[in-house]
């Protein structure tokens, strides 16, 4: 996807914006109506819920750097002028109430906050990235649609747990005007495997969702949970010399599927799936088949929507006939 991957996870240095509690930061209380601040629930164009921040450079270290050590924060950077920016801000209201606080979302109105802008390193909006443990995420940019950003906030939630962060976040404000639809609430059925997830406890979330596929062997959000917690679970224990052994060795099976696991968590999603790909190309017999099979699990963590999983699928039958 052309918005994604443009720039690596960290490469923006918050550090800058930390300082001191209760320390006024550049042109606080500058501001008229609009000025920056702490608004809960309440942030500008139209977006609203009870998992939206109105954060300001003055609040951006308690509302962001701080909560992100228990819970992923997803941080828009937009514009009243920037187009697009109010569709895109409702349809991030939204998913943040359907998530029902996997995540908070920060709204960063950079007309009111410039200085904040321009420390972060924004360039132009609407700008979306995430902070995890303190640390930079870089989601898109642009105004993308509903379905391609709820295929960003599953990756999120993938590498959150994977990075040890995964709270629930207490309701910040009001509910959003539009009230969520049952169908939207989370189903009950997945509640043991989710809750085991929450807890860290990745074998316990594993044996949840083999029992659903068990009792339906065609739940595909199932199978879809299954792959994410399981490629978790294999990147922390992949050996810190992964990438090392495949490049010496690229007979290696084991090691190119840890290192392509590794790429995905990184967000690096096509260098892991040309990498199998590359592999399926010079393997035959049941290597293949195993091959092929960790490829089919990837694109079940990205998701099937997503055009790079719909290119790489053409890749792979080009590259098995």
């Amino acid at each position: 996807m052309s918005q994604s991957n443009f720039s690596r996870p960290g490469a923006i240095d918050l550090s800058a914006l930390r300082r001191p509690a209760g320390a006024p930061g550049p042109g606080a209380g500058a501001g008229g109506a609009g000025a920056p601040g702490a608004s809960a629930g309440t942030a500008g164009g139209g977006a609203a819920g009870p998992y939206v921040l109105n954060v300001s450079e003055p609040t951006f270290q308690n509302d962001v750097i701080e909560r992100s050590l228990q819970v992923p924060v997803v941080v828009e950077f937009w514009s009243p002028r920037a187009q697009g920016a109010a569709q895109l801000g409702e349809a991030l209201a939204k998913l943040s109430t359907e998530y029902a606080g996997k995540f908070l979302l920060a709204r960063v109105d950079i007309d009111a906050n410039p200085q904040l802008a321009q420390a972060v390193g924004v360039q132009s909006v609407p700008l979306v990235i995430a902070v995890l443990r303190g640390q930079v995420v870089p989601l898109f940019q642009g105004a993308l649609g509903e379905a391609e950003i709820r295929q960003y906030l599953d990756q999120l939630m993938t590498l959150a747990v994977a990075n040890g962060v995964s709270g629930r976040a207490e309701p910040v404000g009001p509910a959003a005007e539009a009230p969520v639809e049952e169908e939207d609430a989370p189903n009950p059925r997945y509640a043991k495997a989710e809750d085991a997830v929450g807890a860290g406890d990745l074998e316990g979330a594993i044996a949840a969702y083999e029992e659903l596929i068990k009792e339906t062997p065609n739940d595909a959000e199932a199978k879809s949970g299954l792959a994410r917690v399981q490629l978790v679970k294999r990147t922390q224990e992949a050996p810190a010399d992964i990438r090392t052994r495949a490049a010496d060795n690229p007979g290696d099976i084991e090691a190119q599927l840890l290192v392509a696991d590794v790429d995905l968590m990184g967000g690096h999603i096509e260098d892991a799936f040309s990498r199998l790909i590359s592999v399926i190309q010079t393997t035959a017999g049941d290597e293949r088949n195993t091959v092929r099979l960790h490829l089919l699990e990837l694109f079940e963590v990205v998701g099937p929507e997503d055009e790079r999983v719909g290119k790489a699928r053409r890749r792979l039958m080009a590259a098995l006939f």
